[in-house]
Formats: structure tokens, C-alpha cells, sequence
């Protein structure tokens, strides 16, 4: 049976780098977990959260999964939004997707791929409610790119108008939500101007 032993020595490699430079890193990390953000955000292995924005190990807790979907009916996603925000207290949700993602590529070609066909079926929605715009764009990678943020935006909304989100704000929580999205070509982050806190009600 595969152990993996070469993630073994990688990992104790990384520990022993991150000791010299910090011997008390992993003692004050053990104690507490006191992130400010909740990353939502694709399972693309090339977009690693804390990662691309430079944050430590318990900076940021973090939720992934194929197309950085947020619906109402996913337990698993409304339990990490739910911890963070009731539990840990985070300031900032960011809902981070990214261009090249191909679920939303998938969904963009209606193409069929086995059980996750359900799951894109919420980013092929998003599609079916812009196509018009998506159809004015020159060419299929115009097209994925700008169905990339589409679906940022409406899962942005969809947290706004999680219930989790708006008894937060109801009982003053300070609380923002952000909808970001990177760019595996050059290793940015862009705002997509649909951030709100609980001083401007959700869409």
C-alpha cells in the first residue's frame, strides 16, 4: 500500500523551516484559531487561499468546492459559514472564484461529466439568466471569463441572503462580504465591486 512517504518528508521539511524562523509558531497556533476571514472559494488545486493573499495558517478559515457555489441547500458550505461568522466571529467573507475554473467552463459547454452535472447545474442557471450578455461576447474564452464573475456575483448575493449573514447583521455583527477573483496568468486578485456589510441591505 502507497504511503506517500515523499508528503511525509515535504511536510516535516515545511515544519522545520517555519520552527527556525518562528519556534513558538505551532505552540501559539495549537492554542486558539481566531481567523478575520472566511474564504469561499473553487477546489482548483492552482488557487490556494491563504496562499495568494500572503496569510499564515490560521489567519483564515477556509470552505472550497467545485465552482465556488454557495446555495441554501448545501449543509457542508452553510455549517463553514455558519461557524465562522457565529462561532469564530470573522469580519470578511470573500468569495473568491477564479478564470480557467472548469466547472464553469463545464457549465458554460453544457457538458456532461457524471454526478457533478448536478452541482453545476446552480453555475448553468447563472449562465441561462445572462446569457444575452454572454452571447454579445466575442468567442468561447470571453465568454468563460465573464461567466467566472457572473457566478462570483450571484454567489456573493446568495450569502448576502443567507439567513446565517442576515441575523448577523441584524444583531450588529460587523460583517462584510466580498466577491473577489484571481487570475491564474499573472497571480492577481480583482475586486468585482460587490462588497456589502450591514449598512447596506442585501440584493
Amino acid at each position: 500500500m502507497k504511503t506517500l512517504k515523499h508528503l511525509f518528508d515535504k511536510n516535516r521539511v515545511w515544519a522545520e523551516h517555519v520552527k527556525r524562523h518562528d519556534p513558538e509558531f505551532f505552540s501559539r497556533l495549537s492554542q486558539q484559531q481566531a481567523p478575520r476571514y472566511l474564504w469561499v472559494g473553487c477546489s482548483d488545486s492552482r488557487v490556494p487561499a491563504n496562499q495568494i493573499v500572503g496569510l499564515l495558517p490560521g489567519e483564515m478559515f477556509v470552505h472550497r468546492n467545485v465552482a465556488n457555489v454557495v446555495v441554501h441547500t448545501d449543509l457542508n458550505c452553510l455549517s463553514a459559514i455558519q461557524f465562522a461568522v457565529d462561532v469564530l466571529r470573522v469580519e470578511d467573507i470573500i468569495v473568491c472564484g477564479h478564470y480557467g475554473c472548469g466547472g464553469v467552463l463545464a457549465a458554460l459547454r453544457d457538458q456532461k461529466l457524471g454526478i457533478i452535472d448536478n452541482w453545476l447545474r446552480h453555475v448553468q442557471d447563472i449562465r441561462s439568466a445572462n446569457q444575452q450578455e454572454l452571447d454579445a461576447l466575442p468567442g468561447e474564452e470571453a465568454r468563460h471569463q465573464r461567466l467566472c464573475e457572473l457566478n462570483v456575483i450571484a454567489q456573493v448575493t446568495n450569502v448576502r441572503n443567507s439567513p446565517i449573514v442576515r441575523d448577523a447583521w441584524e444583531r450588529g455583527q460587523s460583517l462584510s462580504v466580498h466577491g473577489w477573483i484571481y487570475d491564474l496568468s499573472d497571480g492577481l486578485l480583482r475586486d468585482l465591486d460587490v462588497s456589502g456589510s450591514r449598512d447596506e441591505p442585501p440584493a
